[in-house]
C-alpha cells in the first residue's frame, strides 16, 4: 500500500508544481517578460495550459468575479494539500 500512497503522492506533487508553473508563466507572459512568439515559450505554455485548464474551469465556475484576479489556481493547491494531508492519514491508519 505504500507504493500506491507514493504513486498518488507523486502525482498530487507534480500537478500541484504544474499549477504554479502555469500560473507564474500567465503573469510573466501577461507583464511582457515572456514572448509566446517564440516557438519553445508557446509550447511550454500550451503544455501547460492544457493540463491544468480541465481542472481549474470547473472552479473558476463556482468562484465569484473578483475583478480580474483568478484564485482558481490557489484554491485547487489548497485543495491538493487537503487532498495530500488526507491520503497520509489514511495510509498511516492502514
Amino acid at each position: 500500500m505504500s507504493a500506491l500512497y507514493w504513486l498518488i503522492n507523486t502525482i498530487l506533487n507534480l500537478f500541484m508544481w504544474a499549477l504554479i508553473i502555469s500560473a507564474v508563466m500567465s503573469w510573466l507572459v501577461a507583464f511582457g517578460v515572456l514572448n509566446t512568439h517564440n516557438k519553445v515559450v508557446y509550447q511550454i505554455g500550451d503544455f501547460f495550459h492544457r493540463i491544468t485548464e480541465p481542472v481549474l474551469t470547473p472552479i473558476r465556475r463556482v468562484l465569484p468575479n473578483l475583478g480580474g484576479v483568478d484564485v482558481s489556481p490557489l484554491v485547487l493547491i489548497l485543495l491538493i494539500v487537503f487532498a495530500r494531508r488526507l491520503l497520509a492519514d489514511v495510509f498511516v491508519a492502514m
